[in-house]
């Protein structure tokens, strides 16, 4: 296993992970704005290490199996959390689903790698804007407050579900690509 810059940014942003969850719980005032700001620099290190690892040739296997892991690991600890502090079904089901897809996605490359077409189950656009709806949402819902007489908390909340909507209809299109597969 060959450490490098991406790879290291990729080992911090799961290591924000129980950084995330300490702060969340801690009874202080600003925790929500603690634990928001925090996400967003995870957030922002995943754009940083995949960028720095196609600029420098820094990819390796060891990156490439870490990177998506530890997308997920964040998004679905998020979601947990944020669903615990507000156990309502209108956040909740919205919250299934991203969590439902994460897992059948992965399950749906792995099983495309073993038959050797991981190829084809490529990140599409609808992909890469749920991913922008779903860290906004996320960002928005746990910080869970007003900001200069704006609510986040609404924009969280229309943002989840834009970025469930968005979670079907890429879960549809990755279907749709390994579906000749499924036909074998």
């Amino acid at each position: 296993m060959i450490l490098n810059i991406p790879t290291i940014l990729t080992l911090l942003r799961i290591a924000s992970i129980p950084v995330i969850m300490v702060v969340f719980y801690l009874p202080i005032e600003d925790a929500r704005l603690w634990c928001s700001s925090i996400f967003i620099v995870a957030s922002l290190t995943d754009w940083f290490d995949g960028y720095l690892a196609r600029k420098l040739n820094l990819q390796t296997a060891f990156g490439e199996f870490l990177d998506p892991v530890a997308d997920k690991l964040m998004v679905v600890i998020i979601l947990v959390l944020i669903v615990q502090a507000d156990p309502a079904v209108y956040i909740a089901i919205p919250a299934a689903i991203i969590i439902g897809r994460e897992v059948s996605v992965a399950a749906l490359r792995e099983w495309m790698a073993e038959l050797g077409q991981r190829s084809v189950i490529k990140v599409s656009w609808v992909g890469k804007c749920k991913t922008g709806f779903q860290m906004l949402a996320l960002v928005c819902l746990l910080f869970n407050a007003d900001l200069m007489g704006v609510s986040v908390r609404a924009i969280g909340l229309v943002s989840i579900y834009i970025a469930a909507i968005l979670t079907l209809w890429s879960m549809w299109q990755y279907i749709q690509l390994a579906l000749p597969q499924f036909k074998k």
